[in-house]
C-alpha cells in the first residue's frame, strides 16, 4: 500500500462547509491527520492562505494581539490546534459578522465541543463542525480490514513499515497523550494515574460503564472518574455509547457502555502486538465488536446523537441501534465466521420495532439469517451497507 491515503470525502465536506459558514471546527484526536488534510485543502483551493500553528512560538507571537493580527487578513485562514487558545473565539465570532466575509477561518482542534463549550457558544450560528476519524474501511478497501483492526486507524500506526515500528508509534502515542496533552486540556492528574485508568477502561472495553467500581478501584469519588472518562471521551481516545431507555415496559440498563476509540490504541493499552496474540486474547470479541462498530458508524456517516445500544435487564441486548428520523436499524456483531439466530434479536426486532438487523462477523460469506436479518461479512460491509441520507 502506498504511503498516502485519499482522504477526499473529508476534503469535499470541508469544502462545502467553508462555502456554507465562516467559521468551520475541524475537529479529531491528536495525530489522526486533521493537519495534512488541511494542508490538502490548501493545495487544492485558490486565493489567498495563511497558516498559523497555536503550537510554534513564532505563529504565538504574530497573534500576542489578536484583532489587529487577524483582521487585514483575507481568504482562508488556518489556525492548527485551535484549544490553546480559547481566547480566540471570542475575536472570530467579530471578525466572522463582518460584511462581505473577507475571510474564512478553518479551525483545527483535538478536543470536542463540549471541551470548547465556550468557544463553540461564542460562535453559535457561525461556525459548523467536522470530524475527522482514523483510516476507514472506504478509505483503506475491505480487503485491508484485519491490518486496520490490529493497528488501528491512525495513520502513522497504520502506514508504518512493519508491525514493530506501528507498536513503537502507538506506545509513544500513549505515554505522549498523557504527559503533554491532557494537561494542556487543564487535566492536572498525574500520568501514571491516567495510564492506569487508561489501561483499565481497556480492561472493560465493550462493557457498560460502572463509576462506582472504578471509583472503588482508584479511591476517588464516582464524579472523579466520570470527569476522568469525560475528558478522554472529549479528546475523542474513548467512545462512549449511550443507552436507549425508550419506556417500552421492559427495565432497561441506563448507563453507557465505553470503547478505547481507536483499536490500535487499545492493543497497545493491553500489551497486544501481533495478530496471533490478539486471537489468544480474552478481549478478542470486544475488540472486534469495538472495530466492527465503528467501521459502521464511519461507513453509514451516521451521528453521535443517531447511535445507541440496547440491553434490559432481563438480558436481551443490541450492541448498536441507529435511530435516523423514522428509520431503526440494529447491529450486532460476532467475532465468528458462522453467526446464529437468536432469542435476543428476535427480542430486538420485536421490542424495538427495527427495520432491519445486520449480524456484522468475521466470516467470509454473507447470507441471510431471518426475516429482516443479514449476516454480513466485515469485507462486505462496504457493499451491503449504505450511507445515511
Amino acid at each position: 500500500m502506498g504511503r498516502r491515503v485519499s482522504r477526499s470525502a473529508h476534503l469535499g465536506a470541508l469544502e462545502r462547509l467553508l462555502r456554507q459558514q465562516p467559521v468551520v471546527l475541524l475537529l479529531g484526536a491528536r495525530q489522526v491527520g486533521k493537519t495534512t488534510l488541511a494542508r490538502d485543502l490548501v493545495a487544492r483551493r485558490p486565493g489567498t492562505v495563511t497558516l498559523l500553528d497555536l503550537e510554534n512560538p513564532r505563529d504565538l507571537a504574530r497573534l500576542e494581539e489578536p484583532m489587529l493580527a487577524l483582521e487585514r487578513l483575507h481568504g482562508l485562514i488556518v489556525l492548527d490546534e485551535v484549544q490553546n487558545r480559547p481566547d480566540l473565539f471570542t475575536v472570530l465570532r467579530v471578525l466572522a459578522d463582518r460584511r462581505g466575509t473577507p475571510a474564512r477561518f478553518l479551525l483545527l482542534g483535538s478536543a470536542s465541543p463540549e471541551l470548547l463549550r465556550q468557544g463553540s457558544e461564542t460562535l453559535a450560528g457561525r461556525v459548523a463542525f467536522h470530524e475527522l476519524p482514523g483510516f476507514d474501511l472506504g478509505e483503506l478497501g475491505a480487503a485491508n480490514w484485519q491490518r486496520l483492526w490490529l493497528r488501528g486507524g491512525f495513520p502513522r500506526a497504520y502506514l508504518a513499515r512493519g508491525q514493530q515500528e506501528s507498536t513503537r508509534w502507538r506506545e509513544d502515542f500513549i505515554r505522549t497523550f498523557l504527559e503533554r496533552d491532557l494537561p494542556q486540556l487543564g487535566v492536572s492528574v498525574p500520568a501514571p494515574t491516567l495510564r492506569r485508568f487508561w489501561t483499565m477502561l481497556a480492561h472493560y472495553h465493550g462493557q457498560i460503564w460502572n463509576a462506582s467500581e472504578f471509583a472503588r478501584s482508584f479511591g476517588v469519588s464516582h464524579t472523579t472518574v466520570r470527569r476522568y472518562v469525560d475528558t478522554l471521551t472529549g479528546a475523542f481516545v474513548v467512545r462512549q455509547l449511550p443507552p436507549w431507555s425508550e419506556n417500552i415496559g421492559k427495565r432497561v440498563v441506563k448507563s453507557p457502555k465505553v470503547y478505547i476509540a481507536d483499536s490500535g490504541i487499545l492493543h497497545a493499552l493491553l500489551g497486544l502486538r501481533t495478530l496471533s496474540e490478539l486471537e489468544s486474547h480474552p478481549k478478542l470479541g470486544s475488540s472486534f465488536e469495538g472495530f466492527a462498530l465503528g467501521a459502521v458508524i464511519q461507513r453509514l456517516g451516521a451521528r453521535r446523537e443517531e447511535c445507541f445500544f440496547w440491553a434490559t435487564h432481563g438480558g436481551a441486548e443490541l450492541d448498536l441501534l441507529i435511530v435516523k428520523g423514522n428509520r431503526r436499524l440494529g447491529f450486532e456483531f460476532k467475532r465468528t465466521d458462522a453467526p446464529t439466530f437468536t432469542r435476543s434479536m428476535a427480542s430486538a426486532l420485536e421490542d424495538l420495532k427495527l427495520d432491519r438487523l445486520d449480524v456484522v462477523h468475521a466470516g467470509a460469506d454473507t447470507f441471510p439469517l431471518h426475516a429482516r436479518v443479514l449476516a454480513v461479512a466485515i469485507g462486505d460491509v462496504l457493499k451491503e451497507l449504505r450511507p445515511l441520507r
